[in-house]
């Protein structure tokens, strides 16, 4: 038999979920066969871990962006903080701006920014007015056997470049 590195593959947690199912399924009686095909559970659970990949992301960036900044100016670190009541939203502020990352459904995140003022405002695109619409919406997309992946307008995107468009918009807008 050979010998199968676990590393090697992105996600085991689904069949570790499986087999624990299986046994609560013996121990208590109640079977549930289709759980798998609950798009609804499936989108909910795909958007908590998209959020919470992003809130990493932006937490280890401001964190280094605050500890190179660090020799200057304390009071413009930029802050992270959780919107209090919601399962895993968050903001990023500074000097009176806010970005704010939400999942307003289990298909859709929206990101947009806050000043103090009451402007909201989405960051900018190449080839597009500034306030063009309100939020920026990232939205799942079901495919095939259940894949999810995210897009904005149509086009599918990644944490990292995303995390780094808003967070250098944010910078900048923030800085004034």
């Amino acid at each position: 038999m050979e010998y199968i590195n676990v590393n090697d593959y992105q996600n085991v947690s689904w069949i570790e979920s499986l087999a624990l199912e299986e046994v609560n399924m013996e121990e208590s009686g109640i079977i549930r066969f289709n759980d798998h095909l609950n798009t609804q559970a499936l989108l909910e659970e795909s958007s908590l871990n998209f959020v919470n990949k992003l809130k990493d992301r932006f937490e280890f960036y401001t964190s280094m962006f605050n500890q190179y900044r660090s020799n200057r100016d304390n009071t413009r670190a930029i802050k992270v903080f959780r919107i209090s009541n919601t399962v895993n939203d968050f903001i990023l502020f500074r000097n009176s701006l806010k970005l704010i990352i939400a999942r307003r459904a289990p298909d859709v995140i929206s990101i947009g920014f806050l000043s103090n003022n009451g402007g909201l405002f989405t960051a900018r695109l190449t080839g597009e007015n500034q306030s063009v619409h309100a939020i920026h919406e990232i939205k799942a997309h079901v495919g095939p056997f259940n894949t999810i992946t995210w897009r904005f307008q149509g086009e599918e995107v990644e944490i990292e470049p995303l995390v780094k468009y808003y967070l250098t918009e944010f910078i900048k807008n923030s800085s004034r």
